[in-house]
């Protein structure tokens, strides 16, 4: 039982990553902190259930080796990625496209050069030798393949290559609309946008319909473009237990409600106050406004995960499936085991399959009739494992969008989330590491954090 004049430095409300993020670097500070989290355990929509030896996540967020929050945040030096192949397949017309794999190392230049020696290229006839002055006739997929040909292959190669090497703040300064206008107005051919962008886009934003900013849709593709997907090994809820065990011994108590905040005690519905020096609210953007009347709520992305389990796994390894057609409810889908193979048991391979957007009535039945047709195989057997809907999954990031919202309210009580940043694991990092130094700052104390702040590396399985 708590004492109810329990007496910290700083309470943090909310154990997701943004707020254990950020309570871990005020206690490399020396600062006392103190957690407190309604639900039964850490990590907020990073989650894991655990079904006769499957880990299930719950939302399915993607991370990238890209994201520098993975790097620069302390107690994730111990956080193994497993990684996906490179690019992503394309499902198109009943057949697969590996697409946005790197082109020549991703180097620009490279990619520029093989779009100049394709275009220059002399084009000879069968049976000709190098001299020939025949016409070679275009190759037997270039009308089926949702990128076109091998030069608008390589023109995508370059376009990739030059965001992932632009500069955040040239990024940040181009003209704000929203993404999938952006993609129309940007001259690249209308095949590759539908058929590659499009889908990939979706996959990274949970917005299918593309009316996320397109500042925040080039920081995505930009992630895709300098980086490799990748899951946490063992499963999303591994990434906030790091966190959480950096943290000094019972500085995180879970099934604590927080009925209300001031900028020197949180009160709660169980134990009384916990008076402090300063609250950081590091809730969802719902249960804070709920605290601070005011605060702005935004719309959210719906997403359900279904996960699946068969003996027979389809013949696609490691790499994360797209529909390019967009012919049925799945927006992705990937053998997560052949990811990470210690998310299922032995023998057994673990399907999961995003559904973004409200689902259909009968989910299971149309999710399995759309993974038949992208993964060419009966999906009959299939046992389905569980299937977790999130109505508030993803907060919407619709132009003009903020990507620096305040984190400090007033002197005493700050505010981060995903719904302060971007909607991503790396905005979540990024907005806990904002607040952290703000209220460092003004705790006088910023020194301290920059001396004990390392910077791990999340190493790749």
């Amino acid at each position: 039982m708590f004492e109810p004049a329990f007496q910290a430095d700083v309470v943090v409300v909310g154990a997701g990553v943004a707020g254990l993020s950020a309570a871990l670097r005020l206690a490399h500070a020396g600062v006392r902190t103190t957690v407190l989290e309604a639900g039964p355990c850490v990590g907020g929509r990073m989650s894991t259930e655990k079904v006769d030896g499957f880990r299930l996540d719950r939302v399915g967020q993607l991370l990238f080796t890209s994201y520098p929050e993975l790097r620069l945040t302390p107690g994730l030096d111990a956080l193994a990625l497993r990684l996906f192949a490179p690019g992503v397949l394309l499902h198109s017309d009943g057949r697969r496209h590996r697409a946005g794999a790197p082109v020549h190392g991703r180097s620009a230049r490279g990619a520029l050069n093989a779009v100049r020696a394709l275009a220059s290229a002399p084009r000879v006839a069968p049976g000709r030798g190098r001299g020939g002055i025949g016409t070679l006739p275009p190759p037997r997929n270039r009308s089926t393949a949702p990128l076109g040909g091998a030069v608008d292959q390589a023109r995508l190669g370059s376009a990739l290559a030059r965001i992932a090497g632009t500069p955040l703040e040239r990024l940040l300064a181009r003209p704000e609309l929203p993404a999938g206008q952006a993609l129309a107005d940007r001259g690249l051919p209308s095949r590759t946008v539908d058929g590659f962008l499009r889908p990939l886009l979706a996959a990274l934003l949970c917005d299918p319909d593309l009316t996320t900013s397109s500042r925040c849709a080039d920081l995505a593709l930009r992630a895709f473009a300098a980086g490799r997907a990748a899951v946490p090994e063992g499963g999303a809820e591994v990434l906030p237990e790091l966190l959480a065990r950096g943290l000094p011994p019972g500085s995180v108590h879970t099934g604590v409600r927080v009925t209300s905040v001031s900028t020197t005690s949180v009160t709660t519905a169980e134990h009384g106050e916990f008076r402090c020096r300063a609250v950081l609210l590091a809730t969802d953007a719902r249960t804070a406004a709920g605290l601070l009347p005011g605060l702005r709520v935004p719309d959210f992305h719906p997403v359900t995960v279904v996960h699946h389990t068969t003996d027979e796994p389809p013949a696609t390894g490691a790499s994360l499936l797209l529909d390019s057609d967009r012919g049925g409810p799945v927006a992705h889908t990937a053998v997560v085991s052949a990811v990470d193979p210690s998310r299922a048991p032995a023998g057994r391979a673990l399907v999961s399959s995003t559904v973004l957007g409200p689902p259909p009535s009968d989910i299971d039945t149309a999710v399995r009739t759309h993974l038949s047709r992208l993964y060419g195989t009966s999906t009959t057997r299939w046992e389905t494992l569980a299937v977790h809907h999130t109505p508030e999954a993803v907060p919407a990031m619709r132009p003009p969008h903020d990507l620096r919202r305040p984190v400090r309210l007033l002197a005493g009580l700050y505010v981060c989330g995903d719904h302060r940043d971007s909607s991503t694991v790396q905005g979540a990092l990024h907005s806990g590491h904002r607040a952290a130094a703000a209220i460092l700052t003004d705790l006088g104390a910023t020194g301290s954090m920059h001396r004990a702040d390392p910077a791990p590396t999340a190493r790749a399985a």
